[in-house]
């Protein structure tokens, strides 16, 4: 497997397709490609796309917040999201929750600097705790 191939796996995986960045990464892993590049092109892959998902979500921002705000659960939804959503980048490296989650972030407007501090150091961890693993 390539290194563009990687990249292109573990980005579109990051986006709501249903793909698994983890199989390229272990195949790239298995077919000897060096732990430190894989690390390198499925963690910047996988970094970029949640960095796109996020400025999704805030672009779409102005189209939903007023929706939100009008009704009753969306504005307790905001509430929450305003309240827990830092905690909630815990989860943001987890598959199928993680990208919604980071889409959220952008959406809710978090800080972008600690929405990215946190989201992009566990994604860089899954892949590193699974390189370790295999």
């Amino acid at each position: 497997m390539s290194e563009i191939a990687l990249f292109l796996s573990a980005f579109l995986a990051a986006t709501i397709l249903p793909l698994s960045s983890e199989v390229a990464f272990m195949t790239a892993l298995a077919n000897d490609m060096p732990m430190l590049t894989a690390l390198f092109f499925a963690s910047s892959g996988n970094i970029l796309a949640i960095v796109f998902n996020y400025f999704l979500g805030y672009l779409l921002y102005e189209k939903t917040h007023i929706k939100l705000e009008k009704s009753k659960i969306g504005n307790k939804a905001l509430r929450y999201g305003h309240k827990y959503g830092y905690g909630a980048l815990v989860f943001s490296w987890m598959p199928v929750i993680g990208d919604p989650v980071t889409l959220v972030a952008g959406l809710l407007r978090l800080n972008f600097l600690y929405f990215f501090l946190i989201s992009a150091s566990l994604r860089f961890l899954r892949y590193y705790i699974l390189a370790i693993i295999i």
